[in-house]
């Protein structure tokens, strides 16, 4: 992981930090409900919520180990790369210097 400054690599630590605490409260809120779940029921109503909500917080779980693991993070460096070349680019064009390129979709 490449940061550019110290400023870059504390926020990065701090969603980090802050993935670990939201997971481990959707962790503690699944291990807390589904005891309490009716999804034994005779009706059906119950059943279905008590699925849903325990999909919703498995989502949510995934969603921030994904982030954790950082199985984006060779987009996400490609998408700065591409940014900082638009960025170049713009100020090539706003000093004279050279005409916007092109990229092919």
């Amino acid at each position: 992981m490449y940061c550019t400054s110290r400023d870059e690599r504390e926020e990065r630590d701090l969603k980090g930090t802050k993935n670990i605490v939201l997971m481990g409260l959707a962790l503690g809120m699944l291990f807390y409900a589904v005891p309490r779940l009716d999804l034994s029921s005779e009706s059906i109503l119950p059943t279905v919520f008590g699925i849903a909500w325990i999909a919703f917080a498995l989502l949510i779980i995934a969603a921030h180990l994904h982030e954790l693991l950082g199985v984006d993070e060779e987009a996400r460096e490609e998408m700065e790369k591409v940014k900082r070349m638009k960025k170049w680019q713009l100020e090539q064009m706003v000093q004279g210097k050279r005409k916007m390129l092109q990229f092919k979709k």
